[in-house]
């Protein structure tokens, strides 16, 4: 990989579940350093094609490349899968997911829920996970909760804590679906902090969000879906400042009101 090599590319991506086609020929790229967020309306394919390129999902078509590296298939069409199962692992936890919904398991403190794949998934010497852990539980903002649990947590909170795990594999990108979606405007407000600390940091993300101020902020691309194609996309000047499509026009219309 040369720092010219994007650490993400999707090329004529496309996606069924059945006879329903989601994702029709979708090409997205993050360069390394680079924030691309995906915006549309529900059903518009953003969330899918963050879990296809996760490896989450298994696309009928085209290319995903990781650091230059192509996904290695095996058979065609709906039954198509990754064919290489060491690369699939090597490729997801070089990619950290931050969840809508958190994800953090109720039985095990914040801490506990920080290290558990660094240790278990990546095999690395406990008391270099630990540290880690309370580094990154301090940057996001609740280094003091290491040992309350879950459910002692608001939704902001848990949402950061959930970021600090994601962090705490030191992935080559954070992939986030819908990071604040599930926070009422308060808590939402912490994580978007979050998030443009990370992307002023020159991390690698790629954002699906509702948020266009969010979307507006931190990105260096957005990428407009509709209907599992890409309607329009460019730097958020341009798309936000001066849409060129009636699709997008109306989107962000309605999303302002």
């Amino acid at each position: 990989m040369t720092d010219s090599t994007p650490v993400i590319e999707i090329r004529n991506l496309h996606k069924a579940y059945g006879a329903l086609e989601v994702i029709k020929g979708v090409d997205i790229t993050a360069p390394a350093g680079h924030v691309v967020s995906l915006i549309g309306s529900s059903g518009s394919g953003k969330s899918t094609i963050l879990r296809c390129a996760n490896l989450l999902e298994d696309s009928q078509q085209g290319d995903v490349i990781f650091c230059g590296e192509p996904v290695h298939w095996k058979g065609s069409g709906a039954g198509r899968h990754p064919g290489d199962h060491a690369q699939m692992i090597r490729i997801r936890t070089n990619l950290s997911m931050v969840f809508q919904q958190f994800n953090l398991w109720a039985h095990m403190t914040i801490l506990q829920n920080v290290m558990e794949a660094p240790l278990t998934v990546l095999k690395r010497d406990k008391a270099e996970v630990e540290a880690a852990a309370r580094k990154y539980l301090d940057k996001v903002g609740i280094g003091d909760k290491c040992d309350a649990y879950p459910a002692q947590l608001s939704g902001g909170q848990q949402q950061r804590a959930a970021i600090a795990r994601a962090l705490c594999m030191e992935p080559k990108a954070l992939l986030f679906d819908e990071p604040t979606s599930a926070l009422d405007p308060e808590l939402e407000q912490e994580v978007v902090k979050v998030i443009k600390d990370l992307a002023a940091e020159g991390r690698t993300m790629i954002i699906v969000t509702h948020d266009m101020r969010l979307a507006a902020d931190v990105s260096d691309h957005v990428v407009f879906l509709h209907q599992g194609k890409v309607e329009e996309e460019g730097p958020p000047t341009e798309l936000f400042g001066n849409p060129k499509t009636d699709r997008l026009r109306g989107f962000l219309s309605a999303t302002v009101s």
